[in-house]
């Protein structure tokens, strides 16, 4: 029974948007504050009247008793003010009292035989919002496989190696913007390059300064009359900022029409660099080539220190090669040669003694 009213109220409460004791106690407060203007306005018109129109001047002469009067002649009745507000309190408290004792049949009346829905009806009233809605067939709700260990276990694999999938995105995000980064500074330019100034004690004068060659720059291929036929230009204030999303195809035509001109570039710079090549002599190579065989002497020399090797008594001499004895070593084999000896003269002195 306790669960069919809980049903109906829920029903009720869907239907009005609030719950039928909340209309009760709204239309309670609504006669109580009509209970409290009423109480006030009579209390504001009684103050407002003479004493002597409500009674008070006939009480005194039937008590034999004179009043004080004011300044202009006019009786006065101290205790009308205080018998005026305890007769409104009286007033106030009855009506309240009332309308509370009225009011709570109403609320029964109401609750019993208004705002209900009969029981045997709950289960087949159909709001309006819910007129077009299909709910599910119970068989088909039913037949749906409730979720298992295993199941869980694997949608919560999935949502591990999504979020491993979506880290690894990020750095590679991170990588490419890295990657355009560069290649912005070097079609920029000088805008990107780390400039030293010339009293920086990096340089010195055995070595020539380094300049602008050592970094060399891409703009001229954004400069060239091809990548202007295609509409390739850098900013006016040098900065590389690229159009985004552009197409492929305009990129792939754009590094093709690039290639006879970096083709001419490349045979212009071959007779360049074999000319310095021939130029500079063998110089360079032999200092090279020097600083090489320095080089694999002393990995050789500490690999064989590494292995035992005497190393010290000179390179090419023989008498260092070999494992370094320990005392300990040497020791010992001192001992068994001692008792070898020993063995070897015992067997001689048994043979004479034969003989």
């Amino acid at each position: 029974m306790a669960q069919t009213k809980q049903i109906e109220t829920s029903l009720l409460t869907e239907h009005f948007r609030y719950t039928p004791l909340t209309l009760i106690d709204q239309i309670i407060n609504m006669i109580n504050e009509l209970i409290n203007r009423a109480v006030d306005a009579v209390e504001a018109g009684l103050l407002e009247t003479p004493p002597s129109r409500l009674g008070f001047a006939a009480r005194a002469a039937a008590e034999n008793t004179i009043p004080d009067t004011d300044g202009e002649g006019n009786p006065l009745f101290p205790d009308a003010r205080k018998e005026i507000e305890e007769g409104v309190h009286q007033l106030e408290t009855l009506l309240e009292a009332t309308v509370d004792k009225n009011f709570d049949k109403l609320e029964i009346y109401l609750l019993r035989n208004v705002l209900t829905v009969p029981e045997d009806l709950v289960p087949w009233v159909r709001l309006a919002h819910y007129q077009d809605l299909q709910l599910p067939n119970t068989s088909t709700s039913s037949s749906t496989p409730l979720p298992t260990p295993e199941s869980v276990q694997a949608l919560r694999r999935k949502v591990q190696e999504t979020n491993k999938l979506h880290t690894a995105l990020l750095a590679e995000k991170a990588r490419n913007e890295a990657l355009l980064t560069q290649l912005r500074g070097l079609l920029g330019g000088n805008t990107g390059m780390k400039t030293e100034p010339a009293s920086s004690p990096q340089h010195t004068s055995d070595g020539p300064a380094p300049t602008a060659a050592q970094n060399p720059s891409l703009a001229f291929l954004a400069s060239a009359p091809a990548a202007q036929n295609l509409g390739i230009s850098l900013p006016t204030d040098g900065t590389a900022a690229l159009p985004r999303h552009e197409p492929l195809r305009q990129n792939t035509a754009f590094a093709l029409s690039q290639l006879p001109a970096l083709r001419q570039i490349l045979q212009n710079l071959r007779p360049k660099i074999a000319a310095l090549g021939t130029a500079g002599g063998a110089g360079p190579e032999s200092e090279f080539a020097q600083q090489r065989s320095e080089y694999v002497e002393k990995r050789t020399k500490r690999i064989m220190e590494r292995r035992g090797m005497d190393v010290g008594s000179g390179e090419g001499s023989s008498e260092g090669l070999g494992r370094r004895m320990l005392p300990e070593e040497v020791k010992g084999m001192e001992a068994v040669a001692g008792l070898v000896g020993e063995k070897t003269e015992g067997g001689e002195n048994g043979e004479q003694m034969q003989e």
